[in-house]
């Protein structure tokens, strides 16, 4: 398959050897079954990193234009490239369309596979962790997998001698979160909310990342204002937010 072409002949050389990146906990990988990586997102180098230095091959969503490749030529090279690699559409927009298109990731998820997700649904605008969106917890219980903890380090891409560089950078592994008692609550606000922050503050833990109670997004559109993010770091993720009950057995 073209995905290990890419991997052993192209990526994972330049990014082990020359890169000089590294990984910690990949044990913490469960070696087979529907699994997701959920992830912290600081720069375009996370998505070579992270599947060029585990074992499993990941399926990162991508945005579903992506996938039109009808803006030029380059648009053509890179849904190709997509598809060849086995990545999937993720619909975007908002609302029913969104729920709709997680299918193509949940039918990976339902043949054993691995699915790799940034939480925060950007770049991190300043290299601080911000609040996850819900769609990693919908993701999982909808699936019914776990969820493993990643944390990016050095992953910053650069360029060097006008080459893309990135300098040693760090995966680190956490152990697989269980939210196995939470499936039938799939369509519950509270229950996605605190299974989110239950991920990002286990990120967090193994990130160091100063925490913004904020979506990264509303700082990158200018409508959190540098001043307004600082205002809401807090401790870690999750300290605002209850565990749900659930119902008596």
């Amino acid at each position: 398959m073209l995905y290990a072409l890419f991997k052993t002949v192209v990526f994972r050389p330049v990014i082990k050897y020359l890169y000089g990146a590294r990984v910690e906990g990949e044990q913490n990988i469960p070696a087979g079954g529907g699994v997701i990586l959920a992830s912290n997102h600081l720069d375009a180098g996370d998505t070579l990193v992270l599947p060029a230095m585990i074992r499993r091959q990941v399926t990162f969503p991508a945005k579903a234009e992506l996938f039109q490749g009808n803006r030029g030529p380059f648009s053509k090279l890179v849904a190709w490239f997509l598809r060849a690699v086995g990545q999937v559409p993720l619909d975007r927009s908002g609302g029913r369309a969104s729920l709709d298109g997680l299918q193509p990731v949940l039918d990976v998820l339902a043949d054993g596979g691995c699915v790799g997700i940034y939480p925060e649904g950007t770049r991190s605008p300043d290299g601080r962790l911000y609040k996850g969106k819900t769609g990693v917890a919908r993701m999982a219980l909808a699936a019914q997998v776990p969820i493993v903890p990643v944390a990016m380090k050095n992953s910053r891409l650069t360029k060097k001698a006008g080459l893309p560089w990135i300098d040693h950078p760090v995966v680190v592994i956490g152990k697989p979160l269980d939210f196995s008692r939470y499936y039938a609550r799939l369509d519950d606000p509270r229950t996605l909310r605190w299974v989110t922050d239950q991920v990002m503050a286990a990120i967090h833990d193994l990130s160091g990342q100063t925490y913004v109670e904020a979506y990264g997004t509303s700082v990158k559109s200018g409508s959190l204002s540098p001043a307004e993010a600082d205002a809401r770091i807090l401790e870690r993720p999750g300290i605002k937010t209850r565990e749900p009950d659930l119902p008596a057995s």
